[in-house]
């Protein structure tokens, strides 16, 4: 019960401090003489990426027609000049042989007709990715200076207003301490 009571008191203060203290509030428009965007630097991390390619060794470092024309050729050669079990011998002496001399009857192919290197290597595209800054400018509001009344006044605002602003006015009265009564004079 002493709880409501005091509830109660505290209320009744607050109404009679706000009814001494009556204010007059309406809406008036100012004249806005200046608006300037504010703005903020915002950094957007992105994403670059550049490609390359880089030659990649394909594992042939020319043609095996060469070798196995040489050894078919030297094979037979070899059969026809020796005699019984020497025949098979020759033969794979001549087959060596004519794989060699094949191989390098092809180098030299190559050497003549400069054969370009994408014979001999594939090109593999490497993507390198990394991060790099990206400002920009955002604006994060408008400085504003209005006129109202004779007075010149500025605001920060989230938006532009355009040639005129809307304000709330209110008008209510200022308490001051007198010295003495001689001191006012109505």
């Amino acid at each position: 019960m002493r709880e409501l009571a005091l509830v109660a008191a505290t209320i009744s203060l607050a109404l009679t401090a706000q009814a001494t203290h009556a204010s007059h509030v309406f809406e008036d428009y100012g004249k806005v003489t200046q608006v300037t965007p504010q703005y903020e630097q915002v950094n957007l991390p992105r994403k670059e990426c550049v490609s390359e390619y880089v030659p990649e060794p394909t594992g042939r470092h020319g043609s095996l027609a060469g070798p196995l024309i040489g050894g078919i050729a030297g094979g037979v050669l070899g059969a026809q000049v020796g005699k019984g079990n020497g025949r098979v011998a020759a033969s794979a002496v001549g087959a060596a042989i004519g794989a060699i001399v094949g191989d390098r009857m092809s180098d030299r192919r190559r050497e003549k007709y400069r054969v370009d290197y994408r014979d001999e290597y594939d090109e593999r595209e490497v993507r390198r990715c990394r991060m790099v800054d990206h400002w920009e400018n955002r604006v994060v509001g408008y400085k504003v200076v209005y006129r109202y009344r004779g007075q010149t006044q500025t605001a920060i605002l989230p938006y532009d207003p355009g040639a005129r602003l809307l304000l709330r006015v209110a008008i209510e009265p200022i308490e001051q301490t007198l010295g003495s009564d001689d001191d006012w004079d109505p």
